[in-house]
């Protein structure tokens, strides 16, 4: 079965389509692994205070591709767009499995899937917009293998032994300032007192942007992890989480709730708790 075929069956979109201020309402769903009763995921979206649509959307399944189980999960956070998100949910996972090297260079296809997916983004801006998004995939094969790619700041943790480890880089300006003055751009706190480019976008990588695109990289970085006994559980999770809480503080949070579902749940209310403001978007992948 082609790429573009099984992604058909499996998208799933839950982006909420709210317009109210209120993080009242929320999305929630969960899914389990086929070749293995431990491996289960889960995932809840709350929608931020802000008077804009809900621009988080969350990608996740576990899928039989080429007598492989592959299990792919996604968050896609937006600015200044839905339409982007909602893209990359319909598509990047799409074209990360037309690869024709995905088995044998797994690393290099996700690369070259995130640039082309950018390029069509930036071709479509007419009628996707000139707004962007960034993005933490993670895909878990035969419940074996993760690998896990991001641009932006949405971020992908691991937790092993109760500890916590960051799986994916956060691409802030300041981190990146050499390299977006090397592409012409520049790096400012003015307005406010977060580092933009060009004083404007908080992250230094992202899909889309077509405005900022000279000065924005879409590369990921891209981490293979191995599961092993010791893995408890995966977090994907958007800045929303990542504002109020440290790794180690998402994994104690939810270290002790076994169902992946609920643990995505708590995550979220925990942030809301620590007066998060921003639309908040969690998967949990357990391996109990």
């Amino acid at each position: 079965m082609a790429g573009r075929d099984i992604l058909h069956k499996m998208k799933e979109k839950v982006c909420l389509s709210s317009t109210t201020s209120s993080a009242s309402s929320a999305e929630t769903g969960k899914g389990k692994s086929k070749i293995s009763k431990h491996v289960t995921h889960g995932y809840h979206l709350v929608k931020g205070k802000s008077h804009h649509d809900m621009e988080d959307y969350v990608f996740a399944e576990f899928k039989n591709v080429d007598d492989n189980e592959l299990g792919l999960f996604a968050i896609f956070d937006g600015h200044l767009s839905h339409e982007v998100p909602d893209y990359l949910r319909s598509h990047l996972f799409e074209n990360i499995l037309n690869e024709p090297d995905f088995w044998r260079k797994t690393e290099d296809a996700i690369r070259r899937a995130y640039r082309v997916t950018d390029k069509t983004i930036l071709d479509k801006a007419v009628d996707l917009g000139k707004g962007g998004s960034t993005a933490v995939t993670a895909i878990l094969i035969n419940c074996k293998k993760l690998v896990v790619a991001n641009v932006g700041d949405s971020r992908a943790v691991i937790c092993k032994n109760g500890v916590a480890k960051q799986l994916s880089v956060d691409h802030e300006p300041s981190k990146e300032k050499e390299l977006v003055e090397n592409r012409g751009g520049f790096v400012s706190r003015m307005p406010g007192d977060v580092p933009r480019v060009d004083g404007q976008l908080a992250v230094a990588r992202a899909f889309g942007d077509k405005n900022l695109k000279e000065h924005l990289s879409s590369e990921p970085d891209v981490y293979m992890e191995m599961i092993d006994d010791d893995t408890e559980f995966i977090i994907l999770a958007s800045d929303g989480v990542w504002k109020v809480m440290s790794n180690q503080e998402a994994v104690d949070c939810i270290k002790n709730v076994k169902d992946a579902k609920a643990a995505a749940k708590r995550l979220t209310e925990e942030a809301l708790a620590k007066k998060s403001s921003d639309d908040i978007s969690c998967i949990v992948v357990s391996f109990f």
